[in-house]
């Protein structure tokens, strides 16, 4: 009987997607920041939008990597 194994390559690509999200994970409440601290500028709205779009596509990467992830090691 053979064992299952890690799929090394589709784990690669669920941490690229996990590496992503991290990354979206600072730049988007950044944002966010910037956009509040500067509510005179002419660039509030623009700027609070993508901030919240910033954090979204963080979201959706962290659970699109973890899905990635769990299917490397259970899908085989």
């Amino acid at each position: 009987m053979e064992t299952k194994r890690t799929n090394k390559k589709i784990l690669v690509d669920g941490l690229k997607k996990m590496a992503i999200s991290l990354g979206l994970m600072f730049l988007g409440p950044s944002l966010i920041h910037i956009a509040f601290t500067n509510t005179e500028k002419p660039l509030y709205i623009p700027l609070l939008i993508l901030g919240i779009v910033v954090c979204g596509l963080a979201v959706f990467f962290a659970f699109k990597g973890l899905k990635t992830i769990m299917d490397s090691m259970f899908n085989n």
